[in-house]
């Protein structure tokens, strides 16, 4: 857990299933299950369920919640409040055996307030816009905007690229 910054006021029941040089900030609450890689940013107000496992150099914008089922490659931007769901027919006291898996690949990005329906894949670099309601697969590199969320364009690889980390 070397250089990894847990404000005091968080609760992080694994602390040693956060990433080197990661930092989780205030009133962040995340469960023993969670695996979180290095270098990540997960801002004040986030929760994350057991089953859910996020890469390396993610952000995860204030205000979000990352249920059971979730899986977030490196370099995923998540803005504020952004919304994920797990149960396609959530009811009152009944819960699946199983939770679809959502991915949200390499580079991706999902913008504020952006809701995102159980076990979907986001491509990788494609970017989902603010207030999108995403019922179905983004491909890769594709920017979706709308309710439900549609093909605005694709975004160039070249330059998605370029933002791309380097070891």
């Amino acid at each position: 857990m070397a250089d990894t910054l847990i404000h005091s006021h968080a609760l992080v029941e694994a602390p040693d299933n956060i990433g080197d040089g990661s930092r989780v900030w205030a009133f962040c609450h995340i469960l023993p299950g969670a695996t979180i890689g290095r270098d990540c940013n997960i801002c004040d107000h986030v929760f994350i369920e057991n089953d859910v496992v996020v890469g390396d150099r993610v952000t995860v914008k204030c205000g979000v919640q990352l249920w059971d089922g979730l899986r977030v490659e490196s370099d995923v931007f998540i803005g504020p409040n952004a919304t994920f769901t797990n149960d396609p027919f959530p009811r009152s006291k009944v819960y699946p055996t199983e939770f679809p898996q959502t991915q949200l690949r390499q580079g991706a990005s999902i913008g504020a307030n952006a809701t995102i329906l159980p076990g979907l894949t986001i491509g990788q670099h494609a970017m989902v816009a603010a207030g999108a309601v995403v019922t179905r697969d983004v491909p890769a590199y594709a920017l979706v905007a709308g309710n439900p969320a549609r093909i605005v364009r694709y975004l160039n690889q070249a330059t998605t690229q370029e933002q791309d980390h380097v070891d």
